[in-house]
């Protein structure tokens, strides 16, 4: 069993208290913390902080290292410019539910003309903007939107398209990147 003494430095092993012993008694050992409260532990649970294992600074020692430190030139640090592949991208969702407020009573092929003009009025949007890549959205579904949506893209020079991020957006989503003319 550790033996303690009134005046001696201790701290606490499983937590973050430390203080001086005031009183020693044969179940506990009372201590008054740095905040100035007395506390009751066992011996069992705490240890010396003064003696051999103990560094001691002096405030000469820490002033110095805190003007090293200070001293230290802070590195410039440049931008970093993304890949290409994580530019920001415009997303169009091409799902009916999300362009018309009810499809109720519309024919398939009804839907199909609605996607299709909003993705072209997108995609051209997209390129007066100078916006590089577009993702449309078109879920798998029988995959007549996404042929349909390849004939439009075939019409257009400057484009190029290719199956989205499967990750990000499985197998329902087109990918377009669009040349910019210089």
């Amino acid at each position: 069993m550790k033996k303690f003494e009134e005046g001696e430095r201790v701290e606490v092993i499983d937590d973050n208290i430390n203080g001086i012993v005031i009183a020693v008694s044969s179940d506990f050992i009372t201590i008054r913390t740095n905040e100035g409260f007395d506390m009751d532990f066992e011996a069992s649970e705490l240890m010396h902080t003064e003696g051999l294992n103990a560094i001691k600074v002096s405030n000469f020692e820490a002033a110095q290292v805190k003007a090293d430190k200070e001293r230290t030139d802070k590195r410039k640090t440049t931008k970093v410019r993304p890949k290409e592949r994580n530019v920001t991208k415009m997303e169009v969702d091409l799902h009916i539910h999300q362009l018309v407020p009810s499809s109720k009573g519309m024919s398939n092929y009804d839907m199909l003309n609605i996607q299709l003009e909003t993705a072209k009025r997108q995609l051209e949007f997209a390129i007066r903007k100078r916006i590089q890549k577009v993702v449309f959205i078109h879920g798998v579904g029988a995959g007549i939107l996404k042929e349909e949506l390849n004939y439009l893209f075939k019409r257009y020079e400057n484009v190029k398209y290719y199956d989205a991020d499967y990750q990000k957006y499985g197998l329902g989503a087109t990918e377009v990147y669009i040349y910019q003319n210089p």
